[in-house]
């Protein structure tokens, strides 16, 4: 089914920019397919609605992503260096921190005798272009240096610049201490500098200074950059998919510092708490900490509602309106408090069709790519099963109850939608109502229906015992369907077509199926698979067809269309193997769990710790590295939470908050040795937990009255 327009918004466009992105209607003035800008070996700084793309060596030529842009418009295209006529000769370039990278050069100073470089040049630059260059002399002898800057912009949408198609670069005037450049929409941005240039030379876009350096001693320049917009709110900002048209507005200040819910200086230390990693692996401290502040540089505010905020799906391609992405990532946030997901939920709510018609209670959604077997999903039906479960497990965690009883109507809403997917037909089609029946829609709606039911019965509403029948009826009629035998022991199939016809293709998709999310009393609900189908499929995720060594292919191995960089038919995302880490975790796999666990962590070491959306699903060899997907968002939300959710798996945290307990239920197998959490957020106050060498789980921390659960 063509979404309606309540489910795509925004005018045909041609096909998405990035593989993830919304597909359009083909309509009469579709765009001509692009190629994306490689961003995999870019420095992605991000405090979004603020957003920096710097090459490696550090120098902003205007070429591909290169700049700083706000709001999804980019201030400043150009920032060359050039010291004494000559560039530095870049040494490495790396981020930092979410919002921060720094690059290293070396250049010989004139009067220099030998090879060895006698100048030192630091660049730090932050995601709103703030850009600090230290200049550190080793000579014996005072240094008189001509340091020069060419600067410039096109003030484009970043959807024109992934595109291919920025505007010509701008005229510049010089302003203060600095330049300024105006748009033909009124809109301008200035650049200012600290120590004043001793000469601004607008027709040339040039900023020159004197830099006097003692014996050893340094020259230190700052500059700022100050957007002026017309038109619509500062910090609005647009969908970076080319052809897109669409707006979205994150809203002004939301940088380092004054983030959502910042205390402190944290950016969103109030809508995620602090965790901490530790323990006999050193690599799972500096991996909680990237994970949480990708998160954090990832919130955005709704600019109607501003106490709300949300996740941006990634960067630099989808930074735009709340999506299904935004919603599994504050499911798998769960653990680091509850404001996201409620937040996370409204925004969310805000878009529930209502009415008598059919489509009502679903969220709308765009359609996304779905690999080469199936046609594209509807992301709408992805958030609108979703959103029952994020809300019933944030109750397990400690959700206020004042929220539950605002956002249990819209959940309900989700339901009596579900309730006439399944009548009719048995299954749940995506897209609505005519789509094939996907295994993992399936597992999205079997578990919508068991968390819904607890969900009801905590609110006191009837018909917790109906959808738990519901429930039951979809694992029979599921497990007589899309099982499909053979003398290995059979599989589950990827889909029935309209005509009923099974698709057998396997790929990490089928990790959802194990996903039962936490019922009540804290404990997995029951499973869509029967005892022996779920032995079944936990060894087939952990033979080498799905399981690269590094995390879970999209598609197998040895399944046609499989492509080691198809974003659905054969990459590893991070978000897909975390899924069947817990789900393994719960149903008793710990062998085949803590070997996906250890591959992921294994890549997200080889990453720096930052988790992308996607990387190559190329088998794992002795010695060798992941290889990152040249369009992968980084950081992208549900890859960030993923990170988050392996570190708590492998804790096992269940808890109950209405009934005043928590479990643990570890990896006893202790695949990376003793691991201390602390700082998690369960019924609302501090918990820490710790699992020794032994696999044996030990509650360190947690809120008055809470009970050791079994």
């Amino acid at each position: 089914m063509a979404p309606s327009s309540a489910q795509a918004p925004g005018p045909a466009a041609g096909p998405p920019a990035h593989p993830g992105a919304p597909l359009q209607g083909p309509g009469p003035g579709a765009a001509r397919p692009v190629e994306l800008p490689a961003a995999h070996d870019t420095l992605v700084c991000v405090a979004l609605p603020a957003l920096a793309v710097s090459p490696r060596h550090g120098q902003l030529t205007g070429t591909g992503l290169d700049g700083v842009f706000l709001g999804g418009r980019r201030l400043l295209a150009r920032c060359v260096l050039r010291i004494a006529g000559r560039e530095p000769v870049p040494l490495h370039g790396r981020t930092t921190a979410a919002d921060r990278a720094d690059f290293l050069g070396v250049l010989r100073t004139p009067g220099d005798t030998g090879p060895d470089p006698g100048l030192v040049v630091e660049r730090t630059r932050e995601a709103d272009g703030t850009e600090r260059i230290t200049l550190r002399s080793s000579a014996t002898r005072p240094l008189r240096l001509p340091v020069e800057l060419a600067l410039g912009t096109d003030l484009a949408d970043l959807g024109a610049v992934a595109a291919g198609r920025p505007g010509p670069e701008l005229a510049a005037s010089v302003h203060g201490t600095g330049l300024r450049w105006t748009a033909g929409d009124g809109s301008a941005v200035a650049v200012a500098a600290d120590p004043p240039p001793r000469e601004s030379l607008a027709a040339a876009g040039l900023l020159r200074w004197e830099a006097v350096l003692a014996a050893g001693g340094s020259f230190v320049l700052t500059l700022r950059i100050r957007s002026e917009r017309a038109g619509r709110a500062p910090g609005a900002g647009t969908d970076s998919r080319p052809g897109s048209g669409r707006t979205h507005g994150p809203g002004p200040g939301l940088g380092p510092g004054s983030g959502p819910g910042s205390g402190g200086g944290r950016p969103g230390g109030h809508v995620l708490a602090d965790a901490v990693a530790e323990g006999d692996d050193p690599r799972l401290g500096p991996l909680l900490r990237s994970s949480l502040a990708d998160l954090r540089a990832l919130l955005q505010r709704d600019p109607a509602h501003p106490a709300d905020v949300h996740l941006a799906a990634g960067v630099p391609w989808r930074c735009g309106p709340v999506t299904a992405e935004a919603l599994w990532a504050a499911r798998m946030a769960l653990p680091l408090g509850t404001r996201l997901a409620v937040t996370t939920l409204r925004a969310l709510a805000r878009t529930q069709l209502r009415g008598p018609g059919p489509e009502s209670g679903l969220i709308p959604g765009p359609l996304r790519d779905a690999g080469p077997h199936l046609p594209p999903r509807c992301t709408g039906i992805e958030a609108t099963l979703a959103f029952p479960v994020v809300l019933a497990e944030a109750h397990r965690w400690g959700l206020p109850e004042p929220d539950l009883a605002e956002l249990l109507p819209v959940a309900e809403r989700c339901l009596d939608w579900l309730r006439r997917a399944l009548d009719g037909g048995g299954f749940v089609p995506d897209p609505w109502p005519a789509g094939p029946a996907r295994a993992e829609t399936q597992a999205h709606a079997h578990r919508a229906a068991l968390l819904g039911a607890d969900l009801l019965d905590a609110g006191g509403w009837p018909g917790g015992d109906a959808w738990r029948e519901r429930a039951r009826a979809l694992r029979a009629r599921f497990r007589d369907r899309f099982w499909l035998d053979d003398p290995a022991g059979g599989r589950p199939a990827l889909a029935h077509t309209a005509d009923g016809r099974p698709l057998p293709q396997l790929g990490g998709w089928a990790a959802h199926l194990l996903d039962t999310g936490l019922a009540g009393a804290g404990r997995p609900a029951p499973g869509l698979l029967d005892k022996a189908q779920t032995e079944r499929l936990a060894r087939l995720l952990a033979a080498p067809g799905l399981d690269s060594g590094w995390g879970l292919r999209g598609l197998g191995e040895k399944e046609p269309g499989y492509n080691p960089f198809g974003h659905r038919s054969g990459t590893v995302r991070p978000h897909e193997t975390a899924v069947a880490v817990a789900g393994l975790a719960a149903a008793g796999y710990e062998r085949e769990a803590a070997a996906l666990l250890r591959g992921m962590v294994d890549a997200a070491d080889a990453f720096g710790h930052r988790l992308p959306e996607m990387f190559a699903g190329e088998r794992r060899t002795p010695g060798a590295v992941p290889a990152p997907h040249p369009a992968a968002c980084r950081p992208a939300a549900v890859a960030a939470a993923a990170g988050v959710q392996l570190l708590t798996a492998l804790v096992g945290v269940r808890p109950d908050a209405p009934g005043r307990t928590v479990a643990l239920h570890p990896l006893r197998s202790a695949p990376l040795g003793e691991v201390r959490l602390s700082g998690l957020r369960v019924a609302g106050e501090p918990f820490a937990a710790r699992v020794g060498r032994l696999g044996l789980g030990m509650v360190e921390e947690a809120a008055p009255g809470l009970q050791l659960g079994v």
